[in-house]
């Protein structure tokens, strides 16, 4: 079974607890698959009692809701009005990191497996980015952060669905770039090799964790927090002058 991650939450900028409760419950819908998450799991977790939770939400559902699968254009929708509602219609940021894998040799690769991870990836880049361009701030402050790898910039072994995927995801970056630069909207991507689940079939498979960290020069896997840092930075005033650039936080790997 792949390892299905095709969830992804739009932020308005100046994170509040509504906020920060919407980030729970996309932990725990990605954890559980999309399935059985209740007030009291999200509650825990946020710190808040479940009746605090329906003093941010009218409801369990309008809670869900915010989280959504990326390749369905009416949740997309849906959660880009959420989200902007959060300060009086404007969106400022959104970063595509929804994914999936579905690894397998070429050979034996299936046509299924090759349209899951392209549908996630570019479709789902295409399609949340298209839902949160009406609500995306026109002040040089709207940002669009996209998530590629360095399996779209220089190749992967078996596996060829996500490097032609991440690959995409380069092309579309640096079109949007160019198109929404007239709104004074930024679009850039982050290139990141970390310690994830989207890494997890290699790093325990000991002859690809080998191979892997034998091409990355700093010899190591990062921790997710080094790559947040390039977020934070792509979504602030210093990066305002910054579009259709892919920035490769990867030990190295690709110079």
């Amino acid at each position: 079974m792949p390892d299905q991650r095709p969830y992804a939450t739009l932020l308005a900028k100046g994170e509040d607890r509504r906020q920060r409760i919407l980030a729970v419950a996309q932990r725990l819908l990605m954890r559980n698959g999309g399935r059985g998450t209740t007030l009291g799991q999200i509650a825990q977790e946020a710190g808040v009692s479940p009746a605090g939770l329906l003093h941010h939400f009218e409801s369990k559902e309008q809670l869900l809701n915010a989280v959504l699968d990326v390749r369905d254009a009416a949740q997309a929708a849906r959660a880009a009005e959420q989200a902007a509602e959060l300060t009086g219609g404007t969106l400022h940021v959104v970063v595509n990191n929804a994914g999936v894998i579905a690894p397998a040799m070429f050979p034996k690769m299936t046509a299924e497996q090759f349209r899951l991870v392209l549908d996630v990836h570019v479709g789902g880049t295409f399609t949340v980015s298209q839902a949160a361009l009406p609500f995306l701030a026109e002040d040089g402050t709207g940002r669009i952060i996209n998530v590629t790898s360095a399996a779209g910039l220089v190749g992967t072994i078996g596996q060829v669905n996500y490097g032609a995927a991440k690959a995409a995801v380069v092309g579309l970056t640096k079109s949007l770039a160019r198109e929404l630069a007239k709104k004074q909207i930024t679009v850039n991507a982050v290139a990141p090799l970390a310690a994830t689940a989207m890494t997890q079939n290699i790093r325990t498979n000991q002859k690809l964790a080998a191979k892997t960290l034998a091409r990355i020069p700093l010899g190591r896997w990062a921790h997710p927090d080094e790559i947040a840092a390039t977020f934070v930075f792509f979504a602030s005033d210093a990066a305002s002058y910054i579009t259709g650039q892919v920035l490769p936080v990867d030990g190295g790997t690709v110079i």
